[in-house]
């Protein structure tokens, strides 16, 4: 079914119910825009059945008497759903052609759809080639894959219109500005080339475009690079066309350094036979009569030979047998390129070229419909995934492998690979419900990630003030980690908000159904976007499946404490931070861990690989790390050495609460070993008087047995009753050298920074950090041989030069320093003292580079000049002359 129609009848009742249409909106724009919207909510409210249904077309007839005297006017709407996320609507008045005396259509509203103007008995038109390729791929469970443009143009729409509705001041760009795309084609040389050709004339299995994208964080637009499999041909499998695609397109946004998307709704690597030996082979049996008994081999007759002798798809042998000559065949090649191994060999190559560009550039993965074989393997290596709710992500079919199994073990693909697995494991960092909201998925991490390599971060202005202070407060009992990135609402009053630590509605998590004693996400801080890792404080539960293949096993729900690194957790972790550091973002920890479990079980599944992992990728970050644990937080044992600013000193920092901890073990543990009941007996000695009262009459030696042993006893008694507070007591002595005072102290922390206003210390802070690294990699192109250490000296001597020492001071403030390096950095500077030292900077190392050469190779000095001088202006020259002739007179 793909179409129907509504033609209520026209009737008083009707009639009655439309009167004063023309009264109320005063124009037949705004009744059109009235009667579309109502249409629109009837068939959204019923879209999910019709969709289900196939229904893509709608035709639907009304009367509508503009007021109690004129006539009814017949209005036809056209309702277009053909991809399936977008509806279209256009509304016709039924009007007599005055020269013709014939009803035809005239466009009602502001819109004129395609039916303007042609005749009430037009017939309707029958399936084009799209509309059929579009059921088949939506009858596989996706979108046809040229109808992901115009999603994507849909995505851009709905966030300008949620950024605009937050911002007054904020204008969208015109709607036909908003998104343009290219086609990325392979020529005859396999080069790509850009082309603008009709949907659905791709003659392989993989499309790419370079689209062009208005961002709400890039007005005047940003590039990426799309690449999907076309699942209408050969359903989507893998050939040598397509990987050659694949690849051109990936080096292409390598080379532009823009981010890569990928859609995947494919079946792996082709399969294919030689069709033109498959009906002409005949076999050699061992008994003509009896096919049971087996066969010898497969050969092809003279005559057949000499038909495909000349394409080279068979390698046969002559042989004479039962009285005929035979060609035996011994391996069929195919006259056709992509049968078997050379599929594999470009899975293979295209496998290392998205591995390549995950370090590259930002890689992101949409699963529609399936990822198998090495359409999994693709989108596992470029790591983010968004993977569709009725999708699946597998090696091999569930039929396939129960062929192996000998039994029906698996009933479906999704139970090998749907979201209840890959989102639970960790290869699928977000689900979706369709493709459309996997689109703007895609989209929304885009706008933390700048648009190109080496990009400025993708600031926007924020909605939260920066200085606002934080309103929910972390406490010593377990709760969500997100109320303290995101806030939240009052429990007691839900119009009440209790903000979190970053902008409200930025947080982003990713990862959430997999090693949940870590939350890893993306959010914005006073409009900078950042990575965030934070930990999980109370208990969680992980379930792990029976696998059907096993009868011996059986599902599981194991638990894990909060504040600890298990071995998923920790992988989580390292692979998040892995993430952010090739989106090039600035990452901020929230730590609050207790250490790594260490038991069997936990050492057998790797946690200390994992928990090495963190240390490589902290090591490998070159963006600023803030590290900074939460009050009522503790940091402790192998946590704080995975973590310590030392394995990254140039750009991990690491700060705490005042209320926070840190130290090698719990006070509990500490007092177990360096606190023991000999200690604590000490202590009662030196403080308690009735202790030292009883200790001093025990000493007397004129005491008698008697007394001895009464004393002894009380002494005893006295011991036991303060054990206990004295234990308290030790275990407040040990926490005491946990303090965030004495990690100050000790320089292992940078500052003592209060939670409440954390944020706003944390915003200037980082806007310092990221200009100074700017201007550092400037320093860095000047002149490669200085060190971090040496590049931050000259930039405090320069703010001093340029501000005088009475100023100096304020070289620790980090507002002042952001708003002196902006305005050094400003193209309205005419004398910036930055860009004149860099300048300096510069010259001086081309110098010294220069006369080093020199130096080291004297025979070439005076060819060095010559070359030199023949680059020269005539004065120039000149000046170079008189020069020389100074040296010469002074020597």
């Amino acid at each position: 079914m793909s179409m129907f129609h509504v033609s209520p009848p026209s009737s008083p009742s009707f009639s009655d119910r439309t009167v004063g249409f023309m009264d109320k909106y005063g124009s037949s724009d705004s009744l059109s825009s009235q009667i579309e919207e109502n249409v629109r909510s009837m068939v959204m409210r019923y879209g999910h059945r019709l969709w289900k249904l196939r229904v893509t077309q709608a035709e639907i007839k009304i009367n509508i008497r503009l007021n109690h005297t004129s006539p009814p006017v017949p209005i036809r709407l056209f309702l277009n759903n053909e991809s399936g996320y977008y509806l279209d609507i256009s509304l016709y008045k039924e009007v007599v052609n005055p020269r013709t005396g014939q009803i035809m259509f005239q466009g009602y509203g502001g819109k004129r759809g395609p039916l303007n103007g042609m005749l009430l008995n037009t017939p309707y038109m029958t399936k084009d080639h799209l509309q059929a390729k579009r059921f088949q791929a939506q009858s596989m469970g996706t979108t046809y894959i040229y109808d992901f443009p115009e999603m994507f143009r849909q995505a851009l729409l709905k966030l300008w219109k949620q950024h605009v509705s937050r911002r007054e001041c904020v204008q969208a760009p015109a709607d036909n500005e908003l998104f343009t795309c290219t086609e990325l084609v392979l020529d005859n040389q396999l080069q790509l080339v850009e082309m603008n050709r009709q949907q659905g004339e791709n003659d392989i299995g993989m499309v790419a475009w370079k689209m062009f994208l208005r961002t709400p964080e890039y007005p005047d637009g940003r590039e990426v690079i799309v690449i999907g499999n076309d699942i209408t041909y050969l359903i989507g499998s893998f050939g040598t066309q397509e990987d050659e695609l694949f690849k051109r397109a990936s080096e292409l946004s390598r080379t532009l350094g823009i981010p890569r998307l990928y859609i995947s709704a494919n079946s792996g690597a082709r399969i294919g036979m030689a069709e033109e030996i498959k009906h002409l082979f005949k076999i050699r049996w061992e008994d003509p009569n009896d096919p049971d008994k087996g066969f010898k081999y497969l050969y092809l007759t003279p005559s057949d030979y000499k038909k495909v002798s000349g394409l080279n798809s068979v390698h046969a042998e002559h042989v004479e047998e039962d009285g005929e000559s035979r060609y035996k065949i011994t391996a069929i090649i195919g006259k056709d390129d992509g049968l078997g191994v050379e599929n594999l060999r470009g899975s293979g190559m295209i496998a290392g070229e998205t591995s390549l560009a995950y370090e590259d550039v930002v890689t992101i993965s949409l699963v529609s419909c399936r990822a198998i074989g090495i359409g999994s393997y693709l989108v596992r290596l470029g790591q983010r995934v968004v993977q569709v709710e009725n999708s699946h992500i597998i090696l091999t079919g569930a039929q396939a492998l129960n062929k192996v199994l000998g039994r029906d073990v698996y009933t479906s693909n999704s139970q090998l690979g749907g979201i209840q697995i890959m989102s639970n494991n960790g290869v699928s960092h977000a689900v979706c419900e369709d493709d459309y909201g996997g689109v703007l998925l895609m989209l929304k991490w885009l706008s933390y990630i700048p648009e190109h390599r080496g990009a400025p971060l993708p600031t926007i202005t924020p909605v939260d003030p920066v200085d606002r202070e934080i309103s929910f407060m972390p406490t010593k009992a377990a709760y969500d980690p997100r109320w303290m990135l995101a806030g939240r609402k009052d429990p007691d009053n839900r119009s009440v908000w209790h903000s979190g630590f970053f902008d409200r509605d930025s947080f982003s998590e990713i990862l959430d159904q997999w090693a949940k004693t870590v939350v890893a996400g993306r959010a914005r801080l006073g409009g900078i976007p950042v990575g965030v890792v934070a930990v999980e404080t109370r208990q969680v539960e992980l379930a792990i499946p029976a696998d059907p293949a096993n009868l011996d096993s059986e599902a599981k729900v194991v638990a894990q404490a909060g504040q600890v690194w298990y071995p998923d957790s920790a992988f989580k972790t390292a692979q998040a931070i892995k993430d952010f550091n090739r989106e090039e973002l600035p990452l901020l920890i929230f730590a609050n861990w207790r250490g790594f479990s260490g038991g069997m079980k936990d050492m057998y599944d790797q946690v200390l690989k994992f928990g090495a992992n963190i240390v490589d990728a902290l090591r490998e970050y070159r963006q600023p790390v803030l590290v900074y644990i939460p009050p009522n937080g503790e940091l402790r044992g192998g946590a704080w050495a995975v973590l310590d600013p030392t394995i990254n000193p140039e750009h991990i920092e690491l700060y705490a609460d005042k209320d926070s901890r840190g130290g090698v073990l719990e006070p509990e543990g500490t007092v177990e070993i360096k606190f023991r009941r000999k200690d604590l007996v000490k202590t009662m000695r030196r403080i308690d008087a009735k202790y030292m009262q009883l200790v001093n009459k025990l000493s007397n030696p004129n005491i008698t047995p008697a007394d001895r042993k009464s004393l002894e006893l009380r002494l005893k008694e006295r011991e036991d009753q303060l054990t206990p507070m004295y234990h308290q007591v030790a275990v407040l002595f040990a926490d005491l050298h946990d303090r965030a005072g004495r990690m100050q102290e000790k320089g292992v922390i940078m500052e003592t920074v209060e939670w409440r206003t954390s944020r706003k210390f944390f915003y200037w802070r980082l806007r310092r950090l990221l200009l100074e690294g700017r201007i550092q990699r400037q320093i860095n192109q000047a002149n490669k041989d200085l060190s971090v250490a040496q590049m931050q000296a000259m930039l405090r001597r320069w703010y001093i030069e340029a501000e005088g020492t009475v100023k100096a001071y304020e070289w620790d403030n980090n507002q002042s320093v952001v708003q002196w390096l902006e305005a050094q950095l400003s193209k309205d500077e005419p004398h910036s003292v930055i860009k004149d030292n860099i300048n300096c900077l510069k010259r001086d190392h081309v110098l010294q580079q220069i006369r080093s050469l020199v130096q080291d190779n004297p025979e070439v000095a005076m060819d060095s000049i010559v070359h030199m001088t023949q680059h020269m202006s005539p004065s120039q020259r000149n000046e170079v002359a008189r020069i020389l002739a100074t040296m010469d007179t002074s020597s």
